[in-house]
């Protein structure tokens, strides 16, 4: 089982303020790396992907809502305005150094950008300090609504919407199904109180 170690960095470089790295370890399995026992380069998107799950947990956040619905109070009493979701729209890494079979890795994540309804992320991936690679990922913030389903890339009703919006559906339709329930993702504004929890990562 692999396991992550979640650090938070405070870097005393900012003459006005602190800046905070929040920073996880990952130890390089066998399945990430390719006959040379040199890391595979796809190996590096799912390790930034869980990278950002991790960052959001110290938030109290996740990737995927509790609840599928409008937001407002729920069932529960509880409110449903924090559940979102966030799927990736874009990302990318580059590669300056091999990583090995069962090196450790420290995975640097700042926030390098909040837009209205998208957070953009910064990794750096370091070995014995060394830059092994850095990537960048763009998440858009979405609610799931219960409804009909919708072409792949259509957000909200909207064909265009999806051009620069949430990421099709997962299966083959445009659209996420729960339970035989049909599931739209709809992009939203990043509601303040996350907007505020992310920027302590920026």
């Amino acid at each position: 089982m692999t396991r992550f170690f979640p650090l938070l960095l405070l870097k005393f470089d900012d003459p006005i303020g602190v800046n905070v790295t929040f920073s996880t370890t990952r130890r390089v399995e066998f399945r990430d790396t390719d006959a040379a026992g040199i890391v595979h380069f796809s190996a590096f998107f799912p390790m930034m992907e869980a990278a950002e799950h991790e960052l959001l947990r110290t938030l109290g956040l996740s990737v995927m809502p509790k609840s599928v619905s409008q937001s407002g109070p729920s069932s529960s009493g509880e409110t449903t305005d924090l559940n979102v979701t966030w799927p990736r729209v874009s990302a990318s890494c580059q590669y300056l150094a091999a990583a090995h079979f069962e090196d450790l890795l420290k995975i640097e994540v700042v926030v390098k950008k909040i837009g209205d309804t998208s957070v953009q992320y910064g990794f750096t991936f370091l070995r014995d300090e060394q830059t092994v690679a850095e990537g960048l990922v763009t998440s858009v913030c979405c609610r799931l609504h219960r409804g009909r389903a919708v072409a792949a890339g259509e957000v909200n009703g909207d064909p265009s919407a999806g051009q620069d919006g949430c990421e099709g559906g997962v299966d083959g339709s445009g659209s996420i199904e729960r339970s035989g329930n049909e599931v739209r993702l709809e992009k939203t504004p990043i509601p303040d109180e996350i907007r505020q929890l992310l920027t302590q990562y920026q």
